[in-house]
C-alpha cells in the first residue's frame, strides 16, 4: 500500500471539508445522489466510451497497481543484488544460480536468470526482456490515458450536474427557503467533478507515468546486469557500469552502503 497516496486523498478531502465548515455550509448537502450519479456514473460512462472492452476491463488492475509498491524497489539495492550474483557465478559457474532464482521475489528478473541459466542466446534474452518492458510500458500507458480522461470529464460533469441542478431549482421559485437548498445542492456536483478531476484522476495519472518510468529505469538495470553475467563480466566492471545509470544521490547513498559493508 502506498502509504503518501492515501495520505494525499485524505489531505484533499480534509482541505474541502474544512472550507465548507469555515463557511458556514453544512457537510450533509455533500451527500448528494443526483452529484455522484452525475460524477461518478458519468465518468465510468466517459470511460467506457473512450476505450474498447479488452483495455476497458483492464482499468481496475491498472488503479490497482497506484495502490501497491510493486517496482519501488531500490535501484541500488538491485545493483548491490546482481553484483554478488556475478560474483558468485565467477567463482561456481552460471549454474550456481539455480538456488538463488528460486528465492526472487521479481518475476523480470527471475525470468531473465532462468533465461540464463538455461543456456539462451544474449540476443534473444534481450529481445524478451525488452519485449517485457515495452508490454508493461503500454498498460502503464493506457492507465494514464484513462485517468487524464476522467480528469478531462469530471469538472464538466460537474458543470452538467449544476446545470440539471439549477433546471429543478426554477421549479421552487414560490418557496425561497426551497429555492436557496436547491441552489446549494446544485452546486455540489461542481464541488465533486473540479475534485476528483484535479485532486484524484490528473495526480493520478502524473503519479503512474512517474511510477513507470522508475519500474522502467529498474527493469533495464536489471537488464544490463542479467546480459553482463551471462557474458562472465567482472563483478567490478558490472557495478560501475549499473552505477552509472543511477541518479546522483541514488550513486551516493550505493556507495555509502558499499562502504559501510
Amino acid at each position: 500500500m502506498d502509504i503518501f497516496l492515501v495520505i494525499g486523498l485524505i489531505g484533499g478531502l480534509i482541505i474541502v471539508v474544512a472550507a465548507m465548515l469555515e463557511k458556514g455550509a453544512s457537510l450533509q448537502v455533500l451527500m448528494s445522489a443526483e452529484a455522484m450519479l452525475v460524477i461518478i456514473g458519468g465518468t465510468v460512462i466517459a470511460l467506457l466510451n473512450s476505450f474498447p472492452k479488452g483495455e476497458f476491463t483492464k482499468l481496475p488492475k491498472i488503479f490497482g497497481v497506484l495502490f501497491s509498491a510493486k517496482g519501488q524497489e531500490d535501484p541500488a539495492e538491485i545493483i548491490a543484488q546482481l553484483v554478488e550474483m556475478s560474483q558468485t557465478t565467477r567463482r561456481d559457474g552460471l549454474l550456481s544460480l539455480e538456488s538463488t532464482i528460486q528465492g526472487l521475489e521479481n518475476k523480470f528478473m527471475k525470468k531473465g536468470l532462468e533465461m540464463v541459466v538455461d543456456g539462451l542466446e544474449p540476443d534473444l534474452i534481450k529481445e524478451v526482456l525488452e519485449i517485457e518492458i515495452e508490454s508493461m510500458e503500454d498498460r502503464h500507458r493506457l492507465g494514464a490515458t484513462a485517468f487524464t480522461t476522467a480528469g478531462g470529464t469530471a469538472p464538466t460533469l460537474g458543470v452538467l450536474g449544476a446545470v440539471i441542478g439549477l433546471i429543478g431549482a426554477l421549479g421552487n421559485l414560490n418557496d425561497i427557503e426551497k429555492l436557496g437548498e436547491s441552489i446549494k445542492s446544485a452546486f455540489v456536483a461542481t464541488v465533486y467533478g473540479i475534485f476528483t478531476g484535479y485532486l484524484i484522476w490528473h495526480p493520478f495519472a502524473n503519479r503512474l507515468k512517474r511510477k513507470s518510468q522508475e519500474e522502467i529505469k529498474n527493469m533495464n538495470i536489471m537488464l544490463e546486469g542479467i546480459l553482463a553475467i551471462q557474458a562472465g563480466n567482472n563483478p567490478k566492471s558490472i557495478e560501475r557500469k549499473l552505477v552509472g545509470m543511477l541518479e546522483p544521490k541514488q550513486r551516493v547513498r550505493f556507495e555509502e552502503n558499499n562502504n559501510d559493508n
